[in-house]
């Protein structure tokens, strides 16, 4: 009874061999040889299985889940992406208005600038007219006699007529001084001293 229960683990154990031997060795070796040569060939073996996987109706199931799954991902990626995007565009926007509000800034402080430059030498322009016009005055009286100048500077009011005086010529300034009655020359006296005290502390 023990033979035969040998004889059949031997056949058992035949049997197994064979198929080894046969079948499953020389497969694995084709197919480990096939991916050497696609490898070589410049085929992609995986996506070519990926490919082939989709048309097996269960196989299929799989990869549709996984690129289902790859696309959620890339859709959350997207949206988180263009969320930055809009960010970026909000500060860019931001900066723009920024750069334009102090670009009007300046154009404005620019034309005030140009209007207080164009009153000032408006301004100089006038003294300067002004100050002919009074070289003019004091050169005519100048000209005059001191007996016909005295009498008209003393009927003038006393800024126009200290304006004269302080221009003039140190001995025409004498005469005309002679000429005017000494209350008026010492009221002209005390006025040109208090204006040339004025000048040297202004100096």
């Amino acid at each position: 009874m023990e033979k035969i229960l040998e004889e059949k683990e031997k056949k058992k154990f035949g049997r197994l061999q064979w198929f080894l031997y046969v079948v499953v060795i020389p497969m694995l070796f084709a197919l480990v040889v096939a991916l050497i040569v696609m490898t070589f060939a410049g085929i992609n073996v995986f996506d070519a299985a990926k490919e082939y996987g989709k048309k097996i109706p269960i196989v299929s199931n799989i990869f549709k889940h996984e690129n289902s799954k790859s696309i959620t991902e890339i859709e959350k990626s997207m949206v988180g992406l263009e969320g930055e995007i809009k960010d970026k565009e909000a500060k860019i926007n931001q900066l723009v208005t920024q750069m334009q509000n102090k670009d009007q800034e300046i154009e404005r402080l620019n034309l005030e600038k140009k209007r207080l430059e164009d009153q000032i030498n408006e301004l100089a322009a006038i003294q300067e007219k002004n100050k002919r016009a009074l070289k003019d005055i004091v050169r005519t009286y100048e000209t005059m006699s001191p007996k016909k100048a005295a009498p008209i500077i003393t009927k003038m009011k006393n800024e126009e007529a200290l304006k004269i005086l302080t221009n003039m010529k140190a001995d025409t300034l004498a005469s005309i001084m002679e000429n005017m009655p000494p209350e008026e020359a010492a009221k002209y006296t005390e006025l040109l001293t208090n204006e040339k005290e004025n000048l040297s502390k202004n100096q």
